[in-house]
């Protein structure tokens, strides 16, 4: 059999760089002097692209590469690849969804506290010897709050689980409304907005989600609300959401993930009532590990012939399973 040559945009966790070079020819797109030249030359060798959101996947890239079956992607976002351009060619897309979802669901719980009781601001009047000449100020709480959910997918539901150990009351919104769910389901997002004290934000990046959470969600919020973002900085305007944290339009915010990543706007960093960490919901060993061997795992069940393990909603594999299974 013919070696599979395997495609990387960018280097990976070294695990998986190993994982993919032991079974597959391994192509490092990032490494080569003129990535057009070898585009050129070994893209029509290519069979399977392995990425993260690190790298975007669109349209002109695909059509470089007119024998890729498969691409395996780092992480349970994928709005970075043009996945319609993807079915078009025949491409199937998969993801790295479950193996994370607890993990990121923690960090959300651990922002959203870190925010409504200020922890990182305490920590740091402490750090700076300010306790013996004055004690912290006092903050606001969880208790009486109710957090609304955007977005009740896996770590949606998983964030709702943990919320539940609280006693807040849980609201969402969502394309629609759940039926094995007792939480309030709200068909506008302003109106979960209105409705609650904490909105979480967990719903899929890309272009119909764009902006979602703009100056008129923000009002709704009120100036007791807080925002938590562990979803995609896409989704929020950031210029209204400075706005609205300079204007005391809302109390705070805890962000995990920004507009233009690694650059944060230096608004935000100058401010002392917003949280702010550097896109590490997933981020620890363990669950880096899993998501790392679902990308390789789809990779070798794709060509051992077993179909993809975790292929996403829009490929072409999904549409094709349900007609049979009609």
């Amino acid at each position: 059999m013919p070696p599979i040559d395997i495609l990387m945009l960018k280097a990976m966790h070294p695990d998986v760089m190993d994982a993919v070079a032991e079974r597959f020819t391994l192509h490092r797109l990032d490494t080569v002097p003129d990535p057009q030249a070898f585009l050129a030359e070994t893209g029509p060798r290519i069979r399977g692209l392995a990425t993260g959101a690190q790298a975007p996947v669109d349209q002109a890239l695909l059509a470089r590469l007119p024998g890729l079956e498969i691409v395996a992607s780092f992480g349970v976002g994928y709005d970075t690849i043009d996945t319609a351009a993807a079915a078009a060619q025949g491409v199937v897309v998969t993801n790295t969804p479950d193996v994370l979802t607890d993990e990121v669901a923690d960090l959300a719980l651990g922002l959203l506290l870190a925010t409504v009781r200020q922890i990182p601001q305490a920590e740091r009047h402490l750090r700076a010897g300010h306790w013996p000449q004055r004690t912290y100020p006092l903050t606001s709480t969880l208790r009486g709050r109710t957090v609304g959910i955007l977005g009740l997918g896996r770590i949606g539901r998983a964030i709702a689980r943990r919320l539940e150990g609280f006693g807040v009351a849980i609201a969402y919104h969502g394309r629609r409304p759940q039926a094995d769910v007792a939480y309030a389901y709200h068909p506008t997002l302003r109106g979960l907005a209105e409705a609650s004290d904490v909105l979480m934000v967990v719903a899929p990046g890309g272009p119909e989600t764009n902006g979602i959470v703009d100056a008129a969600v923000l009002e709704a919020l009120g100036p007791q609300g807080l925002l938590v973002n562990v979803a995609r900085g896409s989704l929020i305007d950031e210029a209204a959401l400075i706005g609205a944290l300079q204007a005391g339009t809302i109390l705070g915010a805890g962000l995990d993930v920004f507009a233009r990543e690694p650059h944060v706007p230096p608004e935000l960093v100058a401010m002392d009532h917003v949280v702010l960490l550097p896109h590490v919901g997933s981020a620890s060993v363990e669950t880096r590990a899993a998501m790392g061997r679902l990308v390789v795992d789809n990779l070798v069940a794709w060509f051992d012939g077993r179909g993809p393990l975790t292929p996403v909603p829009e490929a072409p594999w999904t549409a094709q399973a349900r007609s049979t299974q009609a």
